[in-house]
């Protein structure tokens, strides 16, 4: 019996493209980060690039992609407009068997989208627009809708705005009463800093497994190295789960520590999604009750695959 989760996160339609180091200082934009955007300069940026791919993107959309490539069982709820991305959306998610449980209506905003600009050095740097995908409600999550899943996975980056921080918190609310496991990824590190206050409660009060990288984790605990946090973090006995790019990965359970190699990579190509399908192999391992340790190895083959293409699709 293939074990289901749920994903819920910003529904956004990734806009690739490759440029050079000019065009991002041209555009004052810093390499590497999350920059929110409004829809008219989304609209003026997108007339000056030459977009490569188009696909439906979102940081927890991708680890539920990731999920049904190792043909496990995953949904996504993420909200979209019945537009022409959001067309696209929809359908992008169901040919790759990602069960996409929103309903999209005519809506006031369009549907999200990043630009992802691609650098020379496969650094990413994504200017997004949140359109519609934002106003993610707690209306939107119903018991009904979660009670099938024996876990949900959130992305950090939901905490954004007050009526998602809402629905972040019934969904929470609805797990915990259903004993359905819940996990987050704290999306960049950015989104930490904004937040440190509202996720270190969550951490300690709601999550059952957070997963993040190394600066993240640093940022959250407020410490100036790995080895500092960790110490810190054994003391909430919860699952949390760190990923160090080529230094491999790290796992802390009940006062263990367990380390993980990185797979070694030829050529890397576009580091986008690497965290998220990092989570996707370690997630649907997890809940087939593999051991920790296998986890993390998953979760690496998947991320070491996905640098070596454009996107964050296998």
């Amino acid at each position: 019996m293939n074990k289901k989760i749920l994903g819920i996160g910003n529904a956004i339609i990734d806009v690739l493209t490759k440029v050079d180091d000019d065009f991002l200082k041209k555009n004052n934009l810093t390499k590497g980060s999350m920059k929110l955007i409004n829809h008219a300069e989304f609209e003026n940026l997108k007339k000056n690039i030459k977009i490569e791919k188009v696909v439906a993107g979102g940081s927890v959309a991708n680890s539920m992609a990731g999920i049904a490539y190792l043909k496990g069982k995953s949904s996504f709820i993420g909200k979209i407009n019945s537009d022409k991305f959001g067309d696209l959306y929809k359908k992008s998610l169901k040919d790759i068997n990602v069960n996409f449980s929103y309903i999209e209506k005519n809506e006031s905003l369009p549907t999200g989208a990043s630009i992802i600009l691609i650098t020379p050095d496969s650094e990413r740097t994504m200017c997004t627009y949140l359109g519609i995908s934002s106003h993610l409600s707690a209306e939107d999550i119903t018991e009904k809708k979660i009670l099938d899943y024996e876990l949900i996975f959130l992305e950090g980056y939901l905490w954004d705005k007050g009526i998602s921080e809402k629905m972040f918190k019934n969904t929470i609310n609805l797990a915990k009463k259903n004993k359905i496991k819940i996990a987050m990824s704290l999306s960049d590190i950015f989104c930490v800093t904004r937040h440190r206050q509202d996720f270190y409660q969550l951490l300690k009060n709601d999550l059952d497994i957070l997963i993040g990288n190394e600066n993240e984790i640093n940022e959250l605990m407020n410490k100036k190295n790995l080895l500092q946090s960790i110490n810190q973090l054994k003391v909430f006995n919860k699952l949390i789960v760190i990923t160090r790019s080529e230094k491999g990965s790290v796992a802390i359970q009940n006062n263990e520590v367990i380390n993980c190699e990185s797979i070694k990579v030829k050529k890397v190509l576009d580091l986008t999604g690497a965290g998220d399908l990092f989570a996707a192999g370690f997630l649907k391992e997890y809940i087939e009750n593999s051991n920790i340790k296998n986890c993390l190895m998953t979760g690496s083959k998947l991320a070491s695959q996905v640098i070596q293409k454009i996107g964050a699709r296998l």
